[in-house]
């Protein structure tokens, strides 16, 4: 199998997930409604009818059930028939895949711990702190099991955990903010994905394009059900998992090409996510300010203050979804870049939130 067929397989894989999803959410939306699982308006929320939860259980779902279909292919095929049908390209993905077993595992059951926290804090909401608590504990399962940490080889075993773990908490926090629109935190997390997918496919990575192209196939099948006007929502127990996902990800990928040393490639998945980042940090000020706990829910995110400006709900959706794109594209630049190329990527995305910060700042003064 070539190389370019190998991209049709994920391309394929991540297709057929996508097509899972979507029955899955179909599903689960008349099971929901059936069992009075839904969100209503009122307080912060800015939907104005009673609409069905439990998308996360179909973005859960997909995945896990592709991966543990790819865990079965790897280990029941026999690798020289794989060979001989395929190619080596095939074979030695398998056996990479077969490798990364043990990590699979370990990924696939810190996400079912967030689902199960994310669909009880659907049903009744939770405190901040036990919700914080888990993604603490979901990260140091990651990171002290599975072995998922962020540059051990410079940092060292203990600071790697620890950094790890404030990632994790960040990342998976600002998806959780960005869940504040129909299509929003599914559409931003689909499109990060899909960088990510890219970098860890350009570095000849075998478990991130996987594992990226299966969220991505399961969350972009949910999008299908949730953009606007939404007739389903993912709730916490679809937030949190996408967020995980995106952790996890940014953490396994290799951002270094063709065996370079620069160390400005590190900047990939800040870059990336810049968009939800921005979202997480502005938010979080502007509750601080005000004096009010930064986990307190309110109408003061990215998207609503775009809507304050004058876009409609879905535009305001679509002008993140293009603001995430650009700073995505922006990304693929950086692996294998000199200081000239990292310093010019690093200008444009800072003039991308620039320019929205310019825009909102008219509404600050006269908030």
């Amino acid at each position: 199998m070539s190389v370019s067929l190998l991209v049709l397989v994920l391309l394929g894989m991540a297709a057929g997930v996508f097509a899972l999803s979507v029955g899955l959410t179909a599903a689960v939306r008349q099971l929901a409604l059936r069992i009075n699982f839904v969100d209503r308006p009122g307080g912060h929320k800015s939907h104005r009818d009673p609409t069905p939860y439990g998308g996360g259980t179909a973005i859960f779902l997909s995945a896990a059930a592709a991966l543990l279909a790819l865990l079965a292919v790897a280990w029941l095929a026999p690798q020289d028939w794989i060979r001989a049908r395929f190619g080596e390209t095939a074979r030695a993905y398998v056996g990479g895949v077969q490798e990364c077993s043990g990590q699979v595992l370990v990924i696939l059951l810190g996400a079912l711990g967030l689902h199960l926290l994310g669909l009880l804090d659907d049903r009744r909401p939770l405190a901040p702190l036990p919700k914080l608590a888990a993604i603490v504990a979901a990260s140091l399962w990651v990171s002290l099991v599975g072995e998922i940490r962020i540059a051990e080889a410079v940092f060292g075993p203990a600071l790697s955990v620890v950094l790890t773990t404030a990632w994790f908490v960040v990342i998976v926090n600002a998806m959780n903010f960005l869940d504040n629109m129909d299509g929003l935190s599914a559409g931003v997390g689909a499109i990060c994905l899909a960088f990510f997918a890219y970098c860890g496919y350009s570095n000849e990575q075998v478990l991130v394009p996987g594992l990226a192209g299966i969220f991505l196939g399961a969350t972009g099948g949910f999008l299908l059900w949730n953009f606007p006007p939404a007739r389903i929502f993912m709730g916490d127990g679809g937030s949190l998992v996408v967020g995980y996902a995106l952790a996890v990800v940014s953490v396994l990928t290799t951002y270094f090409r063709g065996g370079g040393s620069s160390p400005y490639a590190l900047a990939t998945p800040l870059v990336i996510l810049a968009v939800p980042l921005y979202d997480f940090a502005s938010v979080v000020i502007i509750r601080w300010r005000e004096g009010r706990s930064p986990m307190q829910g309110d109408q003061r995110h990215f998207s609503h203050r775009l809507v304050d400006r004058g876009l409609s709900r879905r535009y305001a959706v679509l002008t993140i979804y293009l603001a995430t794109a650009t700073t995505g594209l922006a990304a693929t630049l950086l692996p294998g870049a000199d200081l000239r190329t990292t310093l010019t990527v690093v200008a444009i995305v800072a003039m991308v939130l620039g320019i929205v910060a310019i825009l909102e700042a008219p509404l600050r003064r006269e908030a």
